[in-house]
């Protein structure tokens, strides 16, 4: 199979350049596009054969469900058999926009989108090219991150053809996204709305929407044997190629034993990566150091994790040491990611540091 690259300008965007697109996904084709969070990679999700389509071409396990895009509000009632007053109350304050929430679905909704699961993942993108993608091509749109599944999710048109030229239709690239990760997802079919996946939508916004808001157990837990309500909550997502750790700690304490652990691993002849914020990022003497950037600014930092992680490949890193970071919503959203990316693999930096630390210290 060909993929064919469309260049849509997302600043003066004309609606035209979707249109070979739009009738290819109507055709039960695979389209990858532009969000605001991350690329995805859209079939009709309500045909059986074009969600098997999106699972074969990411190498996606068939029980891990897809999220459905639509471009009107009121198209939720397609595919959703119960929207609660809440589920309304957080459309009209969140959509179009990085929120995805999860309902009860209709017998129209295929097991094959939703991966055997009796609920459905919806939401409403605000790029204008997803929108206009949607909209022209007459569907609900199946659309998982366009990357061969465990991958990092792709943040421009070239991640997508790198993991999935060859099997898809078509690449709609609309440049780099804004976002950088995934949207928030909402299960609103608990009595208390639950967060399977934090996201740029924080839970500090859905409760100053709809109230009391709490975490699934599962969010930023290590076990393998869950069953995922949601996508990203039970395999290992995001991994780049090599050996991703992250260290958690005091940050002094940190920067020493990633220090240890960057020499221990040259000196055995490995190629060794560290992802550190911009204030310490010139603390290491690693073979590629990536700077995330600034702690104060996490909007920054979760556009570049992706990119980040992408690029330790490209230099073919083997083993890569990330700080940890957190500290408010949007940071635990990229820590999350990080935690899958390194699948649940955490060092504690108060361990007793190598002597004779070659990194400079400040």
């Amino acid at each position: 199979m060909e993929t064919r690259i469309i260049k849509c300008d997302t600043e003066a965007f004309q609606p035209e350049c979707v249109r070979e697109a739009a009738a290819c996904l109507h055709a039960g084709g695979l389209v990858a596009f532009p969000t605001e969070t991350v690329y995805g990679l859209g079939g009709d999700g309500l045909n059986p054969e074009a969600a098997g389509k999106i699972y074969a071409a990411k190498g996606r396990p068939s029980d891990n469900p897809l999220i459905l895009h639509i471009a009107e509000k009121d198209s939720v009632n397609m595919v959703a058999e119960e929207v609660s007053d809440k589920a309304w109350l957080l459309m009209e304050r969140f959509w179009p926009g990085p929120l995805t929430l999860v309902l009860k679905k209709k017998p129209t909704v295929p097991a094959e989108t939703t991966g055997g699961l009796n609920t459905v993942a919806v939401r409403m993108p605000s790029h204008p090219v997803a929108l206009e993608l949607i909209r022209q091509s007459g569907v609900c749109v199946a659309a998982p991150s366009a990357n061969a599944s465990g991958r990092p999710s792709p943040s421009k048109a070239s991640h997508v053809y790198e993991d999935l030229k060859g099997k898809i239709d078509y690449i709609l690239d609309g440049g780099s996204v804004d976002i950088g990760i995934e949207s928030t997802i909402v299960d609103m079919t608990g009595t208390v709305p639950a967060i399977l996946r934090p996201g740029y939508i924080t839970p500090e916004q859905i409760e100053a929407a709809i109230g009391k808001v709490e975490f699934d157990p599962a969010v930023f837990s290590a076990a393998t044997d869950i069953k995922p309500k949601a996508p990203g909550m039970k395999y290992t997502h995001y991994a780049p190629k090599g050996t991703l750790s992250i260290v958690e700690g005091d940050r002094e304490a940190v920067v020493r034993r990633i220090c240890a652990m960057v020499e221990e691993k040259q000196a055995a002849g490995y190629k060794v990566g560290v992802l550190a914020a911009r204030e310490t990022a010139d603390r290491y003497r690693a073979d590629t150091v990536l700077t995330i950037g600034c702690r104060a600014e996490p909007v920054t930092m979760a556009a570049r994790l992706y990119a980040c992680l992408r690029e330790f490949d490209e230099e073919g890193t083997e083993f890569m040491y990330s700080e940890a970071f957190g500290g408010d919503s949007l940071g635990n959203a990229i820590m999350n990611r990080l935690l899958k990316a390194a699948g649940h693999r955490v060092i504690y930096a108060e361990k007793k540091p190598a002597e004779g630390l070659s990194c400079r210290e400040q």
